[in-house]
């Protein structure tokens, strides 16, 4: 069974639910989760995980409207986080990344170039809470054959996106899900996630169990 460590929680959402919910999805393919919260206590050293997940907010809050929270959520990451990050990819593991993931790590100017994009303030937005139809597109074995499907959740817009990434899917025009290999490991962003509500369609979980064995580097066999 492979190993996954989730790296969770931070302010305005249900982390442990997600996480919880994402843990449960990825068990369907043999993915045994850790999650913890100590995002610097788990990285200090490198962890003996095949995947690493990052569901969680934790950046430093520098912009006027979070200065109430700053005390308790301001995060800068460790450089010996982002080397045990780095490490684990020219070791061929995989980094499967959620949702807020995108507006993690703000001070580590490398983070955009290891995920593929990134939240840009004040530019980057998201749509309220609510229904959305996701388009799925592209060959890529994780998307290929996937119908698209409508679920429960914020989509992030205007991120500002590298511009080799491939979208796998998108809504509203704008890109949500992408894979790509990373040095010798694979990284995969799925922007959807925001609640649990997210992981009751049974097409974003197959998507995400496909993830999985992606990262993993082995067949994606699940099918629809």
């Amino acid at each position: 069974m492979a190993r996954n460590l989730i790296l969770s929680g931070g302010p305005f959402h249900d982390f442990a639910a997600t996480s919880a919910a994402l843990a449960e999805t990825l068990a369907e393919v043999g993915v045994e989760s850790e999650i913890t919260e100590d995002i610097t206590g788990a990285l200090a050293e490198p962890p003996e995980v095949q995947l690493i997940t990052v569901n969680a907010l934790r950046w430093q809050m520098t912009q006027d409207r979070f200065a109430g929270l700053r005390p308790r959520w301001r995060f800068s990451l460790p450089t010996a986080a982002r080397t045990t990050l780095l490490d684990h990819l020219d070791q061929g593991g995989g980094l499967l990344c959620m949702h807020t993931a995108a507006i993690c790590f703000d001070d580590w100017q490398g983070w955009p170039r290891v995920l593929g994009g990134c939240w840009s303030w004040p530019k980057s937005h998201h749509t309220p809470l609510g229904w959305t139809g996701v388009r799925v597109h592209g060959t890529h074995p994780v998307a290929e054959g996937l119908r698209d499907f409508d679920v429960v959740d914020e989509v992030y817009g205007d991120l500002d996106v590298l511009p080799d990434v491939e979208p796998l899917a998108s809504a509203n025009g704008r890109p949500l899900v992408w894979a790509r290999p990373v040095r010798r490991g694979r990284v995969f962003y799925d922007a959807l996630g925001h609640d649990t509500r997210s992981y009751d369609n049974e097409i974003h979980r197959t998507l995400l169990r496909r993830a999985a064995l992606w990262l993993l580097k082995r067949p994606v066999t699940v099918r629809e």
